[in-house]
């Protein structure tokens, strides 16, 4: 049976409705920032998925061909993640009033037999096979990074996306009488200084997250998604939300 790190990591991917703390350990993933409407046709957000699953999936289908890196396993690809924060203007404060300008790092795990040098060998092989995907590997869209979110809090949200605030408000609640605080970048401008909008540097961002399996300095909006929108409908999808969180000062 094929590992499944769903299965393997329940606390981390399957929390209940009623919020809880976690201390999220170090993972590998393979990431790709960007910014603007993830639901644009065509737009970036949607580019940087078809980057991301033609990677995962061809890391996971190396068992069918003559090389395989050391430590090697069958497993499940993980479920697509994202770490948000939103530009001026992109709440109302109940809801997102404007998704062109939120910005993401969208990604997915690797097992951690994707090492740097792994994870070349297969960037090559993807272009390779989507000639399509080329341009973006040769600029260095798509990284590898490492980190630890440290401790967090996190809830499972059950419904449509645009029904979030609710969640996201009994989490806040949460926090607040567990005596903490959440530890995200907030405002409207990105966690590196720039306004949320194409001329972020999303490469500075991947960068600070890649912090070799400690927890980075940069801690975001953190977002899982269980359900596939393309074939569930919205009142049956399950997103995990995780915010990082730290002491509250007095």
């Amino acid at each position: 049976m094929a590992y499944d790190f769903k299965r393997e990591y329940r606390d981390l991917y399957v929390p209940k409705t009623t919020p809880a703390l976690i201390d999220v350990p170090a993972m590998t993933f393979v990431a790709v920032a960007g910014t603007g409407d993830p639901n644009a046709a065509g737009g970036a957000y949607q580019e940087a998925l078809g980057l991301l699953y033609a990677f995962s999936y061809t890391a996971k289908m190396l068992k069918m061909g003559p090389w395989q890196p050391e430590g090697y396993f069958d497993y499940v690809v993980p479920p697509l993640e994202g770490l948000w924060w939103a530009g001026s203007g992109a709440f109302d404060g109940l809801h997102i009033a404007k998704k062109d300008a939120l910005s993401w790092v969208s990604l997915i795990r690797q097992p951690d037999f994707v090492t740097p040098e792994v994870f070349e060998r297969v960037c090559d092989m993807v272009a390779q096979k989507k000639p399509e995907f080329g341009p973006a590997l040769v600029s260095d869209e798509l990284r590898l990074v490492r980190f630890a979110e440290g401790p967090c809090a996190q809830v499972m949200h059950k419904g449509p996306y645009d029904e979030e605030p609710a969640t996201i408000a009994k989490l806040a609640a949460y926090i607040e009488a567990a005596g903490l605080a959440p530890d995200i970048a907030s405002g409207g401008e990105s966690p590196e200084g720039h306004v949320a909008t194409a001329a972020f540097d999303g490469g500075a961002l991947l960068a600070a997250l890649d912090a070799g399996g400690a927890v980075p300095t940069v801690r975001l909006h953190h977002e899982i998604y269980l359900g596939d929108p393309r074939r569930t409908k919205p009142e049956n999808l399950k997103t995990v939300i995780r915010h990082p969180v730290r002491p509250a000062v007095d």
